[in-house]
């Protein structure tokens, strides 16, 4: 299969890898040329941890075009802060018949990058899908080395329309079996786990993490913060019912997409969690975890609540903290109805668009 990977961070270069390993003939792209520069010289691009091996990626490009003719699967892996530019920047270049997959979608991304495509007056028939997170716990040490410190069981994927999802199983499965079919892209956004655990986490411990101590981000969980993230899980989970979905609690959700954890409570879950074992804390406060998780992920389940005539305390309060800790007004860059194309929508008439 002719793969395009559009970003070549830690989940771009992990998923270039591993399809390379399979035998796919794989185009990876990135946007940065210096970093393309360095990619390319490269003889082999290796994978460690829970996936070893080594593979020459065939393709290594700047040029978005020479990434995405003739691919059948693109998958892309950028930041979410970053779809709609890449919806763009693929637009002119989008072929009949593709199936584009977004690694992960956070919340809504599917809704905003298909958005973005009609603006951009992309009329092909593709088919457009959201993974509801990344497969991997990956980083990269170096250039064209990457450290897979986990591989989830079970990862969530549904297609805008639903009715497309099948197709783009059938295609995607070939090399990611893990990925099963969500009812619809709601279930995928709403089910978006790490905007729930990683801004509580890193507000937290943002003392700690300007005064440059070293901690275990997940591995040095308290019961305290545990609790809290229950809490504010308790009015995702209340968007989720009033849309009619029945979603995984955070403490379910652990155990659902990595089936070797031990535990009963959500901190004892977050503390022997394998694949979550030695992820380090970040070193600043500017960092995805906030940057991306709350304008991607809290934002627009917090709009959806809304629109439901939920009262969304925590949401806001997390919002509200930490655009006054970075100094960002992140609710004006967030995935507000508007940016969703559902502004002005009943509940109702939000769920028909997305069923459809």
């Amino acid at each position: 299969m002719k793969i395009a990977v559009i970003g070549a961070g830690n989940g771009g270069q992990a998923i270039s890898t591993y399809a390379s390993m399979q035998g796919h003939e794989v185009r990876l792209y990135d946007i940065e040329v210096d970093k393309v520069k360095r990619l390319l010289e490269l003889e082999y691009f290796s994978l460690k941890g829970c996936i070893q091996g080594i593979a020459r990626i065939k393709t290594i490009t700047a040029d978005i075009a020479e990434a995405v003719r003739g691919a059948e699967l693109v998958m892309v892996t950028t930041i979410a802060n970053a779809h709609v530019s890449v919806a763009k920047l693929i637009a002119p270049f989008v072929e009949e018949g593709q199936v584009i997959v977004l690694n992960p979608g956070r919340t809504c991304g599917a809704l905003v990058f298909r958005q973005a495509l009609v603006d951009s007056g992309c009329t092909k028939r593709y088919y457009l899908a959201e993974a509801q997170t990344l497969v991997y716990a990956c980083r990269i040490e170096e250039d064209g080395i990457v450290n897979i410190i986990g591989v989830k069981d079970e990862v969530l994927l549904s297609a805008i329309p639903a009715s497309d999802t099948a197709h783009v199983l059938s295609k995607v499965n070939q090399l990611y079996p893990c990925l099963k079919p969500a009812p619809d892209v709601l279930h995928t956004s709403l089910e978006n786990i790490g905007a729930i655990f990683h801004p509580c986490v890193l507000l937290f411990n943002a003392g700690t993490i300007e005064r440059k101590t070293e901690f275990y981000f997940y591995r040095d969980m308290t019961e305290r913060i545990a609790a809290f993230i229950e809490e504010l899980d308790g009015e995702r989970l209340a968007v989720g019912h009033a849309y009619g979905i029945e979603l995984l609690s955070v403490c379910d959700w652990i155990k659902f997409a990595y089936k070797d954890t031990e535990g009963n409570t959500l901190c004892e879950r977050m503390r022997n969690n394998p694949s979550y074992h030695d992820i380090k804390s970040p070193t600043s406060v500017f960092v995805r975890q906030l940057t991306e998780d709350i304008p991607t992920g809290i934002i627009p389940m917090m709009e959806l609540g809304k629109n439901a005539m939920l009262e969304m305390k925590l949401f806001e309060s997390i919002t509200t903290v930490a655009s006054s800790l970075l100094g960002v007004d992140l609710y004006a860059e967030g995935r507000t109805l508007k940016r969703l194309g559902l502004e002005g929508m009943t509940k109702e008439e939000i769920i028909r668009y997305i069923v459809q």
